[in-house]
């Protein structure tokens, strides 16, 4: 190699380290547009951890969760909560047809979210209810959400023959109101809790 052929390959070496050296100062001068719009919903448990939901419950005592929303949606989301409860039997909400559920909702949460912040909500609900042995059912009477209670006297759940439990569905879905239509509509998204209603 003559001295012609080391200064083109200097000069190579050179750019490409001044341009690794400076591409993270370049990215924070470059403001590029975002592309994915979306909102996260999630649920935690008691200890603020995606475990130990409650399960097992018993008649009037406490049991918490944390509702989550996180907007990145590109401005201020204003969202609610549906807060529903279905036996096995009744219908759900459907992930795979993105339908919400068409019972009434019990309870309404509203929430105004910044764009790229997080929203969270402890939420503590207890039931009152009666078990029927002979004839093997739970007949609710109430449920209390963060101390605010609502009648559930048309809800009644049978006992499950496979696995002898009386379970219920507690669930929460997401809507928004669409800026574009200025309509509320059903965001796609849900969690719930399968819960056995033991004694």
């Amino acid at each position: 190699m003559n001295l012609r052929e080391y200064r083109v390959f200097f000069l190579i070496v050179t750019a490409v380290l001044a341009l690794l050296a400076a591409s993270p100062a370049l990215s924070r001068l470059l403001i590029l547009p975002q592309t994915d719009f979306f909102t996260e919903f999630w649920m935690l448990g008691p200890n603020h951890k995606a475990e130990e939901y409650p399960f097992n419950i018993s008649r009037n005592h406490n049991y918490s969760v944390f509702l989550g929303i996180g907007n990145h949606l590109g401005y201020c989301g204003y969202y609610f909560i549906e807060v529903k409860f279905r036996n096995q039997t009744q219908p759900a909400a459907n992930s795979f047809n993105r339908t919400p559920s068409s019972l009434p909702s019990l309870f309404n949460i509203t929430a105004f979210v910044a764009n790229d912040e997080v929203w969270e909500l402890p939420l503590t609900f207890s039931f009152d209810y009666a078990r029927n042995e002979t004839l093997q059912q739970v007949k609710l009477r109430s449920i209390i959400l963060n101390d605010v209670s609502w009648d559930m006297k048309n809800y009644t759940i049978t006992k499950n023959s496979q696995n002898n439990d009386f379970l219920g569905n507690l669930f929460f879905e997401l809507w928004f109101n669409n800026q574009t239509t200025g309509v509320s509509q059903y965001h796609e998204r849900f969690v719930n809790l399968w819960l056995n209603l033991t004694g």
